[in-house]
Order: structure tokens, then sequence, then C-alpha cells
């Protein structure tokens, strides 16, 4: 089944309550990445890797063309997926089993779909509770590029 990523989905608030295991969740909008976005973002994180911004040498090596910084899909992945799921974070705990799947090139745009894969609340602070999210990041032809699981303390609405 191919998921159409490019329309808004249902809101969701980022309570405890609201982060029900096995929910899915498109977040919306989707973003296009330019080849800016990743020269920058190379040289402000002082990655001197040329694959990023030298189009004459990528040209040569790996695919043939500007790789966009794998950190760089990550961190906009974690920003698309923060406005439902972390957007009430209190902390975010711990990031897992990151995964590139397949590469970014300038011009591609990327969607963030997650899910929630467990639950609880906490044990010595029952106003909050912990969830643990695998996000999957795809492009603008529904390949995975990015996989990758977070763990995060959310507030309860009513503890």
């Amino acid at each position: 089944m191919t998921e159409n990523v490019s329309t808004p989905p249902d809101s969701v608030t980022g309570y405890f309550e609201d982060l029900a295991v096995g929910q899915v969740i498109r977040h919306w909008p989707g973003r296009t990445v330019s080849e800016a976005d990743d020269t920058w973002f190379s040289m402000i994180t002082m990655n001197g890797n040329p694959i990023h911004f030298d189009a004459a040498y990528a040209s040569n090596v790996g695919h043939g063309q500007c790789l966009v910084n794998g950190l760089f899909v990550l961190s906009l992945s974690v920003g698309m997926s923060s406005r439902d799921l972390a957007s009430r974070a209190l902390a975010n705990l711990g990031m897992d089993n990151i995964r590139h799947q397949a590469p970014v090139f300038h011009g591609d745009t990327l969607y963030a779909i997650s899910t929630i894969l467990e639950g609880r609340v906490s044990q010595s602070k029952t106003d909050r509770g912990i969830i643990k999210v695998e996000t999957r990041t795809v492009n603008q032809n529904n390949i995975e590029v990015l996989r990758f699981q977070r763990t995060m303390m959310v507030p309860v609405r009513n503890p």
C-alpha cells in the first residue's frame, strides 16, 4: 500500500494519552532539501567531506552526484516529527537503531512517518510518560531513506 505523504494528516497534541502503542502518525508538511541546506549544515558542523558540496568530486564517486549529509537528514526527520511527538516533550532520552536506507540528493522532498512502539507512565513521576517511537523517512517516491528509534518523556494530561 502506498501512503499519500504529501497531504495533511490529522493532528496529534503530544500528551502521553494521545500516543497509543501501534499508532501511526504521518508528520506534515514534508521538506524539499536544497543544495544550500546541505552545504550550510555540512559547513556549520565542520563536515568537510566534499561529497556533500563539490559536484565535480561527487560526480566521480559513489552515486555520481552530491549526497545530502546524513546527519542533516536525521535532524530534519526529528524536526518534522517534533510537532506531533515532542511539542510537549519534557526530555529526549535517547536515539537507537539509526539506519540510512537509501541516498538523499539535492532536490529530494522528505516526509516522516512514526509508529508508537512502547508507552508507559513513569514509575518515579506519574505526571509523565515514557514513549518509544520508530520514525521512517521517505522521499517523494515513497522510498525509505532513513529509519530510527527514539525514546522521550512526555507529560500525562491528567496525572
